[in-house]
């Protein structure tokens, strides 16, 4: 991989964890410690990153955190759109499990007059958004707290999900593509979204149309893990048609 292309993925790896190790980077995108260390110097200059004995993390964190905000912001008007679809998907008296991320903040912004909704969610922001409603019961897995994405991670939080039932997932990703599947910008969740998956009866995939087509780091598996795509007018028309080929079921805000 070319060194610009390594330094965006590696910051995106950056924005999901909040910090990387010098050698995790390196095994990760199978290059030297001397370029690892090079590349974070550049993000640094940039920027983007502070660097720290041993790796680096992401600048902007302690700011995130103490304002509860999410570093993934773009797109916001389709995001928006695509929770409010979203949102009216789910009914009353329902169990359901919503991923961490912005879109799926968006969905939570929109469930305000849904009563006795059990909520299961690694997302602190959105825990803090339906808990404060009388009608509904929120619950969170334990485990690593991320704080670029305000969320709960590693085999703690998966562990968690064993035994459970929720009648719907509302599912995040980094990208979506035939060939790679559903792909995110680093390792720690994924055991996480797969637990999830397992736990519910049906997956929804909230994705804006910049997202579909690409790849990112770290694969979750194939598409057939979701039977429904919630995305933007923004999709190609060949894209639209390949998911419905695939037996997908694709909703458009």
């Amino acid at each position: 991989m070319l060194g610009e292309p390594r330094r965006m993925k590696m910051l995106a790896w950056l924005q999901e964890e909040g910090s990387a190790r010098v050698r995790d980077l390196a095994e990760a995108f199978s290059v030297s410690d001397v370029t690892i260390r090079q590349d974070l110097e550049r993000l640094e200059l940039e920027g983007h990153v502070v660097r720290e004995h041993g790796g680096a993390y992401l600048k902007s964190v302690p700011q995130q955190v103490k304002a509860m905000a999410l570093h993934h912001l773009v797109n916001m008007d389709a995001k928006r759109r695509i929770g409010r679809a979203a949102a009216a998907l789910v009914e009353h008296g329902e169990t359901i499990i919503l991923d961490s991320g912005s879109t799926t903040t968006e969905l939570a912004m929109n469930l305000a007059e849904h009563e006795h909704l059990t909520v299961i969610t690694n997302a602190l922001n959105i825990a803090l958004i339906l808990g404060a409603l009388p009608t509904s019961t929120v619950h969170m897995p334990g485990g690593q707290f991320k704080a670029p994405t305000l969320s709960l991670s590693g085999e703690r939080s998966a562990d968690y999900f064993k035994g459970l039932f929720a009648q719907k997932l509302f599912l995040a990703t980094g990208a979506v593509s035939f060939e790679a599947g559903l792909t995110f910008p680093a390792l720690a969740d994924i055991t996480v979204k797969r637990a999830m998956i397992e736990t519910a009866s049906r997956v929804y995939l909230l994705a804006d149309s910049s997202k579909i087509g690409k790849t990112s780091f770290s694969s979750l598996g194939g598409i057939e893990n979701i039977h429904v795509l919630i995305t933007d007018t923004g999709i190609r028309d060949e894209d639209h048609r390949a998911f419905l080929d695939a037996g997908i079921e694709v909703i458009i805000a």
